[in-house]
């Protein structure tokens, strides 16, 4: 055998070692997924915003402008255009996003969102140890999202999402590494408001074709979820007090193509202030792997001004726990 078909071998091999490597880390950040999982693009079910991650993720019957990433239907409930920003360091590596919010009173709500998930860079070297390149490896999502009202008491959302796995590699003596897998996906959410404290909802999310990397044999199917879940103002049921607010959210979420896999969300949301506000939010989760555990965060809204902080307590196993989460949005 030739030293140039040996070189080629060699790099063949190395190039399938480092996707598969790659893609194990980003199932592992994914968390909440079995060992043995042949979910793809579990970079979809990182959290995204500071308040669903403070809220234990029982996003589904609440509303606000982080619900382009979770229940479409939520941005309903979102009336001034606004410009937001998303910060989140998850266990393998760090996720930003930004989301520009059109409502318009009758005819409902459109956004736009980015994310990018950006797993980090790691060096590679041949059989004998010798420096190749550095690898890159992000994750590019896009979600055009659009809501509205029925009836003034049935929200309804859907999203549209553009997926995209990439790694690139940069040195002299680079294997061919570079690889870019795109999918699509659809979100559908609906939120009913059976009175002015108490609400049902139910969606569906990451439905789509697999995605692929290598080749159609080695095609995983998309992470799509059903989930179900009910939200009560329990303090303004319990006081006359206009300022105050305090809703309870429990929700119900398991794999749409193979179900039996059952996690459960629960968070909390007191509110004291109507125009000006500040939010105190903890949230818990049970049945999601490692991630199980407790989170907290506040929020202040303050003229046209939104930030929100969230903290992640639960341990894995591997890191001790996830940094801290930040919201900030501007209203035009």
């Amino acid at each position: 055998m030739s030293q140039r078909t040996m070189n080629r071998l060699r790099r063949s091999v190395l190039t399938l070692g480092v996707i598969a490597s790659v893609l194990g880390v980003t199932r592992a950040d994914a968390s909440a997924q079995e060992s043995t999982s042949t979910e793809g693009a579990l970079f979809l079910l990182l959290p995204i915003g500071a308040k669903g991650v403070s809220m234990g993720r029982a996003m589904t019957a609440m509303d606000g402008v982080e619900s382009g990433f979770w229940n479409p239907a939520g941005l309903a409930g979102v009336d001034q255009r606004q410009v937001v920003l998303f910060r989140g360091d998850n266990v393998a590596g760090t996720g930003t996003a930004v989301s520009v919010i059109l409502a318009h009173s009758s005819l409902g709500t459109l956004s736009a969102s980015y994310f990018l998930h950006d797993v980090g860079s790691q060096d590679l070297t041949d059989f004998d140890g010798n420096f190749l390149g550095t690898l890159t490896v992000r994750n590019h999502l896009g979600v055009v999202t659009a809501a509205t009202r029925i009836l003034d008491r049935v929200n309804a959302g859907v999203s549209f999402k553009l997926v995209q796995f990439q790694t690139a590699c940069r040195g002299t003596f680079c294997p061919d590494v570079g690889t870019t897998a795109r999918s699509y996906a659809m979100d559908a959410g609906l939120q009913m408001s059976l009175s002015e404290s108490f609400r049902i909802a139910a969606m569906v999310a990451h439905v789509g074709p697999a995605l692929q990397v290598l080749n159609a044999e080695q095609a995983d199917p998309l992470p799509a979820r059903v989930r179900v879940a009910v939200a009560y103002d329990l303090v303004s049921a319990l006081t006359e007090d206009e300022e105050l607010g305090g809703w309870l959210s429990v929700e119900v979420e398991d794999r749409l193509l193979d179900p039996g896999h059952l996690s459960l969300y629960v968070g909390s949301e007191l509110t004291a202030g109507r125009a000006d506000a500040l939010f105190l939010r903890a949230g818990y989760v049970v049945g999601d792997d490692d991630r199980d555990g407790a989170r907290v965060g506040l929020g202040l809204r303050y003229e046209s001004f939104d930030l929100a902080i969230a903290k992640s307590l639960a341990t894995s196993a591997f890191s001790e726990s996830e940094p801290v989460h930040v919201t900030f949005a501007i209203r035009f």
